[in-house]
């Protein structure tokens, strides 16, 4: 992996390897852009939507009032994360003829995109234009990175924010020790981004400090240790004004985390601490508290929802960093970039095992560290590549092809989950069918719209109309506003099953399965993802098959 290029084979046309990279490259972009564009509004509502809207609305008001009304301060715990997205997305849907929920469905597939096109300059960059190129489908194929970047408001802008800040800081080993103005600037750029979206950004300055070791120890043992420190000072002095810039960018996207210096440190050590009442998730089969998840749930979910070719490749490039580490041939720049993305795509999952934080909802909370990981196996893919056009050219077709099957099993899976890619399991665990009664999978609630939609539709067909001076009522199980939202003015919702006309529940532990006609069933892979039922002239007690936390 320590000298990667592509651009001396040529194709059968006689087209660079480069140019075709790059060309198929900008074709993905575009038909992951016309994909989004004619799909963003088939995904629903999460839990957190509506109370990110109302957090955005808190915000603008008060930059409009001038800092007089700081009710945005105090809004629920979300004042201790940044309101970037939520912001972008209030002011793009005053400019632009969609509904406040469809405006955030397309910036959220405006910001994935590009954060697929910053994974592929990162690759190109650091592997040459093959290496980007499979950079750029393994993360587009990732299912995981694709269903969350539509309608996860705080994770998937934060992997796009932090994908940024690795390009920079890529770009200053590259550099060092003087730094280009551009490589400042998105240094700040991505700094500011991601610690106004998520304190945790704060872990690229870990990745940094470790990664530059190499580099470090190189510069002491050629230049001598005074001229090597003097060296470092002038880097950082050179910095000053992108960390300035990423500090405003911070302020202006999270106001709190300015308003006192400290801050930024009450945010993360409030949020090391599980802040809320402790509830149960299902976890290979077992109902576990979320404060007690054992050391053992990132790596058994991702090994089970990553695509197995970003998974294999993944392993590959992370041996290959570790033998690199080692090796004299490779110098201390490629050490320290290689060094730098593997800690970006594997620190937070060993500091999380080790520290054992409350983990629920799956790996939503670590999208960010996917970026990296297709980075690594982009790499990988491009030094198999590139080996076997030494040492057996023939194999290359034969290599191309297994990365190309290998993609077609997640975009396989992604066309029948549609829109609930973010719920993937791959074929280890036997796809969502297989993962069923192990895992959570809707944990979002995104299927209340489509059933929603559905039962409208029933309605209609059957020229059914609420009976005469009230809504229709539906008992939920599940998110609340999003199910208002998805029903409309016509319903109204709440928990209580007696006197209700329907039932609309998830296809989760937690939801009971009723003795009633079903009028509505939403369904992936033969799993259940969302029921209505019609209940009228029925006692339900509770559609809860757990006690409420």
């Amino acid at each position: 992996m320590s000298s990667i290029t592509t651009s001396t084979v040529d194709t059968p046309l006689r087209r660079s390897v480069a140019r075709t990279c790059d060309d198929l490259a900008i074709l993905v972009l575009a038909a992951v852009a016309i994909i989004a564009g004619l799909t963003f509004r088939d995904y629903g509502l999460g839990w957190d939507d509506y109370t990110h809207a109302e957090y955005a609305d808190l915000l603008l008001h008060m930059y409009g009032s001038g800092f007089k009304d700081t009710g945005a301060l105090s809004f629920a715990n979300l004042y201790m994360y940044g309101g970037g997205f939520d912001m972008a997305a209030a002011l793009l849907h005053k400019v632009i003829p969609l509904e406040l929920f469809e405006t955030r469905r397309l910036l959220g597939a405006v910001v994935g995109i590009i954060g697929l096109a910053v994974t592929w300059r990162l690759g190109r960059r650091v592997g040459g234009p093959l290496a980007g190129l499979a950079a750029l489908l393994l993360l587009a194929l990732c299912p995981t990175f694709y269903g969350h970047m539509f309608m996860n408001p705080k994770d998937a802008p934060f992997a796009v924010a932090m994908v940024i800040l690795m390009l920079g800081l890529v770009r200053l080993a590259e550099e060092y020790p003087s730094p280009s103005p551009r490589t400042i600037l998105i240094v700040g750029l991505g700094a500011g981004l991601s610690l106004g979206s998520r304190v945790l950004g704060g872990l690229a300055l870990l990745y940094a400090l470790i990664g530059f070791v190499p580099l470090l120890l190189q510069d002491v043992r050629s230049e001598g240790v005074r001229e090597a420190a003097k060296r470092f000072a002038h880097v950082i002095y050179a910095l000053l004004p992108g960390l300035v810039l990423g500090y405003l960018i911070m302020g202006l996207i999270w106001p709190w985390s300015v308003i006192e210096p400290g801050n930024p440190f009450r945010a993360l050590t409030y949020f090391s601490h599980f802040f809320e009442k402790p509830w149960k998730e299902m976890f290979d089969g077992a109902l576990v508290s979320v404060p007690d998840m054992p050391w053992s749930y990132l790596p058994t979910l991702f090994a089970l929802q990553l695509p197995e070719v970003l998974l294999w490749l993944l392993i590959a490039a992370i041996a290959g960093t570790l033998m690199s580490l080692s090796r004299r041939d490779v110098t201390a720049r490629r050490k320290t970039i290689l060094l730098m993305l593997t800690l970006a795509a594997m620190l937070p999952l060993v500091i999380a095992m080790v520290k054992r934080p409350a983990l629920y909802n799956g790996i939503r909370h670590f999208v960010f560290v996917t970026p990296p990981m297709a980075v690594l196996g982009g790499l990988a893919f491009a030094w198999c590549i590139n080996w076997l056009r030494d040492n057996g050219r023939h194999w290359q077709p034969v290599a191309v092809a297994a990365f190309m099957f290998g993609l077609m099993l997640p975009l396989t899976e992604m066309i029948r989950l549609h829109p609930y890619q973010y719920t993937f399991f791959n074929h280890i665990a036997g796809t969502v069918r297989g993962a069923n009664d192990l895992f959570m999978l809707d944990y979002w609630g995104l299927a209340f719209k489509q059933a929603s939609d559905r039962l409208h539709e029933q309605l209609d067909e059957r020229h059914e109309v609420p009976p005469h001076g009230r809504k229709w009522k539906v008992a939920v199980c599940g998110p609340q506003r999003p199910a208002q939202v998805a029903l409309g003015p016509d319903f109204t919702i709440g928990w209580d099953s007696h006197a209700a006309d329907f039932a609309m529940t998830l296809g989760e532990f937690y939801c009971k399965g009723l003795a009633a006609p079903i009028m509505v069933e939403i369904k992936r892979d033969d799993v259940v993802f969302a029921r209505v039922y019609d209940i009228r002239g029925r006692s339900i007690s509770s559609l809860l098959s757990i006690p409420a936390p």
